[in-house]
């Protein structure tokens, strides 16, 4: 039998960027143990949406809602569109994000000081905006309803502490032109942690929980050898994390396992910060 305290069966579980790499392992873990699941994308075309998760696209525990978080009325409308289905979410997973790699212009990966200001706008318009809308909307509602729900921000170890440069640097060997990390989601990400105090404070009283979660690095096939090593030099662990290996934190963070756990930030990062 399964433990309650980790129980999420029948809660209404939306999770944005859900078609994303770490977003569809969310989506997968929350369905396989029988929460009704939510997935939202600004994308939700169904031939994507069954390329990314297979059979589990067609299933009537699963819904495909577009949404764009830059947009409040968009995020008004997809809540609704959930609520109508099922419910009010019993939990909400902000995963939705952007970086400006790997199809921003060149300029992008330049000098800080040549960094686009419009770039800089739109990531910071979809991770931290976006995260306050999806915020504000579905935490008011599970506050009308009188639920008591949990609401998880996605953050990044480069929202704690700053870029390893060196990591990246031999990425413009091949150009002569040197390659930086940009700046522009390090910035909007490091705004979550303090959305998520502000909310978790503001809503305590009313049973809403507000908490991150901060991923690592995910291993993909696209990225180079070197690329790898020299990022799981930086690891205590060893190696990249593979992109399921955040599921059982999310699950812990929406269950009664973390019932009196509100305001928090748990990191899972291979120890990458504990250097």
């Amino acid at each position: 039998m399964a433990d309650p305290l980790f129980s999420v069966a029948d809660k209404v579980v939306a999770v944005s960027g859900g078609l994303g790499q770490i977003g569809a392992e969310f989506v997968r873990a929350f369905h396989e143990r029988d929460a009704r699941v939510a997935v939202l994308s600004r994308d939700v075309d169904p031939e994507r949406a069954r390329s990314v998760l297979g059979d589990l696209a067609g299933s009537d525990r699963l819904a495909l809602v577009p949404v764009d978080v830059t947009e409040k009325e968009a995020v008004e409308a997809a809540l609704a569109s959930i609520e109508e289905l099922w419910d009010v979410p019993d939990a909400l997973i902000n995963n939705a994000g952007l970086d400006t790699q790997p199809s921003a212009p060149a300029q992008a990966s330049g000098p800080f000081e040549d960094f686009p200001e419009e770039l800089f706008r739109e990531v910071v318009d979809v991770d931290l905006v976006g995260t306050f809308l999806m915020t504000q909307a579905f935490g008011a509602a599970m506050r009308r309803v009188g639920k008591s729900g949990s609401i998880v921000n996605v953050g990044s170890i480069y929202g704690l502490v700053s870029p390893v440069q060196e990591i990246y640097a031999h990425l413009g060997a091949e150009t002569g032109v040197p390659f930086v990390k940009p700046v522009a989601a390090s910035a909007a990400k490091a705004g979550i942690y303090n959305l998520t105090r502000y909310c978790a404070t503001y809503w305590a009283q009313h049973g809403i929980r507000v908490n991150t979660l901060t991923p690592a690095g995910v291993a993909r096939d696209t990225q180079d050898a070197q690329f790898q090593a020299n990022y799981t030099a930086r690891i205590p662990i060893g190696r990249m994390a593979e992109a399921d290996e955040y599921n059982g934190a999310a699950i812990f963070l929406v269950a009664d396992a973390s019932r009196y756990m509100t305001g928090a930030n748990l990191v899972v990062d291979g120890g990458w910060t504990a250097w």
